[in-house]
């Protein structure tokens, strides 16, 4: 017998058998409510003490803590159809960034892209799972040209199951949030090892930091002296591929991650190449991102290879950091930047072995993040088979 004949989920926790109950999600909650904008006609309508709930503050990732930017008086909401909405609501993104929601502890009004469920009749634990679950699900139904959304009669028509037992919902939406709180401690070690690396780099390479034994003073140098410049040239796109046998294709940070190559197209004309571990630098909109590949690659008219050193790749990134690149990017369409501007570029180089101790720093601290973006990848994908086979 099926899953879905059965109403029961593919995964059990011991000791529940029951079938799950299908219901209405209308009956979620006792009250749903809606949002609106403060009228700006009333004086110091920012000033109050009341979260206002735009979709920006909403992360996909974490479906429990959210951090208001705005606030507004009691008074401001008198005037406008924004609601105070009771601690321990559900705030569901209807609109603009649909799909996006949140279980939030304190009180707080919304704009107008969002659907509130307050006065809960469901484990609100398990409830926000479920809802991430549909919500996923009618984000890619959702039609729309500019602004993507679905209706409030459209949600609340849903029908859903859920368990009989009070303590199974707690239970799933217990394990869940554990899930969430693991992503959302990963995604912060990344952030504090993404902000210690920026510190580190300028003061690496501004020598307001330098090993011990180091003192020479560092050598003012053109890029191009010191490294081989390949500008990208497009191949012809008739001759583009999905086939993972041709040539890879490096148009720009489309087919970039996480700093690295990863293949999307492919290509059975070579224009220009860049060898595996190349250092790759874009020079179309956006300007100055930096990359590296692990494979031989053919480069499109967005990108230039720029050498190979470790240390060449870590000076480059902080170019990016600067805004170096901005002096020289130009056109009306998108900024850009030629083979000259890279070549005449200067920079300032220290002696060899002084650029291999700052190169292999800074390389522990990208194997620390991208061995931490990897295990949150892991636990979003722990996250996603959960849902679908903890819930139906």
């Amino acid at each position: 017998m099926s899953k879905d004949a059965k109403n029961v989920p593919a995964l059990r926790f011991k000791g529940y058998s029951d079938a799950w109950e299908k219901r209405k999600l209308t009956e979620l909650s006792k009250n749903k409510i809606g949002g609106g904008t403060p009228s700006t006609k009333v004086l110091d309508f920012w000033n109050g003490k009341l979260p206002w709930l735009q979709s920006s503050d909403i992360n996909e990732s974490n479906n429990y803590s959210v951090k208001p930017q705005k606030f507004i008086s009691l008074q401001a909401l008198k005037h406008s159809a924004a609601k105070r909405v009771p601690a321990n609501s559900i705030a569901v993104v209807t609109r603009v960034g649909v799909g996006k929601l949140a279980l939030i502890e304190y009180d707080y009004s919304t704009s107008q892209d969002f659907l509130s469920f307050s006065s809960l009749n469901w484990s609100a634990l398990f409830s926000v799972n479920l809802l991430t679950l549909i919500m996923t699900q009618m984000s890619r139904e959702s039609q729309g040209t500019s602004i993507k959304g679905v209706t409030k009669s459209e949600l609340l028509a849903k029908k859903v199951r859920i368990p009989i037992s009070l303590k199974e919902q707690e239970k799933l939406g217990i394990l869940m949030k554990s899930i969430n709180d693991l992503i959302a401690a990963t995604q912060d070690k990344i952030d504090a090892l993404e902000q210690a690396k920026k510190a580190l780099l300028q003061r690496l390479f501004d020598q307001s930091w330098r090993f011990k034994g180091y003192s020479d003073p560092w050598e003012k140098r053109k890029l191009g002296e010191v490294a081989t410049i390949t500008m990208g040239q497009s191949p012809d796109s008739k001759n583009y591929t999905l086939n993972p046998q041709d040539h890879i294709l490096v148009q720009g940070n489309a087919d970039i991650k996480n700093g690295w190559v990863e293949p999307r197209v492919w290509t059975t004309q070579i224009t220009k190449i860049a060898k595996k571990g190349s250092v790759l630098l874009s020079v179309r909109a956006p300007v100055g991102e930096v990359s590296k590949t692990a494979f031989d690659v053919v480069l499109g008219r967005g990108v230039a290879s720029v050498g190979q050193t470790d240390f060449l790749y870590q000076y480059l990134i902080t170019l990016k950091i600067s805004g170096f690149w901005l002096r020289y990017s130009t056109g009306s369409t998108f900024d850009s930047i030629n083979s000259s501007d890279i070549k005449e570029a200067i920079i300032f180089l220290p002696k060899k072995n002084e650029q291999d101790r700052i190169a292999k720093t800074l390389n522990c601290i990208d194997n620390l993040i991208a061995a931490t973006q990897s295990r949150l990848s892991s636990l979003e994908l722990l996250k996603k088979y959960l849902l679908q086979d903890l819930f139906i």
